[in-house]
């Protein structure tokens, strides 16, 4: 596993058409950056990482553990988006890769797609479109409703959902929440007592739940049959949370009166790519490919973010909203040597790092120490110049999952 110094030209992958900001920060910190607009396979992952020090991804490339296991060059890896289920976080950790990703950027843009897609099923403007695309003029009311008065039930009340809340309630819906967790209710918002709860009492019901392993198929026939006669259903979360094949039963029955899908359990890998899956086809489904987030202003956001926080790890060691490591950030002093020594978190690590350190005469000015699970992560100013030897010595400790010496 190598050791990234302040000598070393970064070097980066953006897949994914990551917004070009992220491009144009980065390399006007020096940086040499890969764009694709597409995502890689593992096999094709691989091979391209070798000299790689940061990654960037969305959502379809997958950071296996066998990927990061064969890219020792590796320091860090961005997530341009908000989930990160599709990275290998452990395997991430055991090899001393930070990961980051973008927790709030894109929030607004769901929140406005799902308030959207509830305006337009109830209005039926899908199928009124296309058929006006066909020609056919077909000015009815029949059908076609307010949504001011419909109850809202929003499974997951995170930042999405917090905020899908407060914009529903101006709109004149009645907002009731689920969460497995506590959570303070917005405005006149409702939290159920449980998931049985909020389904029964319903004309709404839109998903916006994490991607963790626990949640997938949580989602299914049981629970559209416990949706009033008559409901809508939205899911902009993640693809697996749902069974489409017991969704697809209950529209063609009639049980549900419509449903907006943006993510799927399978999606194509770019641009252009066949889309198949058992909604299509079907009248007064709203079928989008996952994008949620997909507004220029939200990218842009993302795109800023996400490079920013690569390039303050890379530069200054900051862990500041890492996604694995402990979280750190020191403020930099003019004159300074800055080694980050991420090691496993076991007593002593400190002491036996300081005391390298005063073997070779050189001084602490500044030093801070967190610790995450397994892993310990420790900042360290030192003023004096030092020998080849005090990094080897450092990298040879027993603890060290990853040395970088940064300025």
């Amino acid at each position: 596993m190598t050791t990234m110094s302040a000598e070393t030209t970064k070097r980066a992958l953006l897949l994914e058409n990551i917004d070009a900001g992220a491009v144009d920060l980065l390399e006007s910190e020096g940086w040499k950056v890969e764009h694709e607009t597409r995502a890689l396979g593992e096999d094709e992952l691989i091979d391209r990482l070798d000299g790689i020090h940061v990654l960037g991804i969305r959502s379809k490339t997958e950071a296996t553990a066998r990927v990061l296991q064969q890219a020792p060059d590796l320091v860090a890896l961005g997530a341009f988006c908000i989930g990160t289920n599709q990275i290998d976080l452990s395997a991430a950790s055991q090899q001393g890769v930070a990961v980051f990703n973008a927790p709030f950027s894109n929030t607004r843009s769901v929140v406005e797609l799902v308030l959207a897609e509830i305006i337009s099923l109830y209005r039926r403007l899908g199928d009124k479109s296309h058929k006006m695309h066909q020609g056919v003029w077909d000015k009815s009311a029949v059908g076609s409703h307010e949504v001011r008065g419909r109850r809202l039930g929003i499974i997951g009340y995170g930042k999405i959902g917090s905020q899908l809340s407060v914009l529903a309630e101006a709109l004149g819906l009645q907002v009731r929440f689920y969460d497995i967790l506590d959570r303070l209710a917005l405005g006149n918002a409702r939290q159920c007592g449980s998931l049985e709860e909020l389904l029964a009492e319903s004309d709404i019901v839109t998903l916006h739940v994490d991607g963790r392993p626990g949640n997938s198929g949580m989602f299914g026939e049981r629970e559209f049959a416990l949706m009033p006669q008559g409901s809508m259903f939205l899911n902009l979360s993640r693809g697996f949370v749902v069974d489409h094949a017991a969704l697809r039963e209950h529209l063609e029955s009639g049980h549900l009166a419509g449903a907006a899908i943006d993510v799927f359990p399978e999606e194509p890998a770019g641009r252009g790519d066949e889309f198949r899956s058992e909604l299509r086809g079907m009248p007064n489904v709203i079928l989008t490919p996952h994008v949620g987030g997909s507004t220029e202003e939200a990218q842009t956001d993302i795109g800023q973010f996400v490079a920013g926080k690569l390039r303050d790890f890379c530069s200054e060691g900051s862990t500041a909203l890492s996604v694995n490591l402990p979280e750190l950030l020191l403020a930099r002093r003019d004159g300074t040597h800055r080694m980050a020594h991420l090691h496993r978190n076991v007593p002593g690590v400190l002491a036996k790092v300081n005391g390298i350190l005063g073997d070779h005469g050189v001084n602490v000015e500044g030093q801070l120490l967190g610790t995450r699970g397994e892993l310990g992560y420790v900042l360290t100013d030192i003023v004096a110049d030092y020998a080849p030897e005090l990094v080897r010595n450092l990298q040879d400790l027993p603890e060290t999952v990853r040395l970088h010496v940064l300025h």
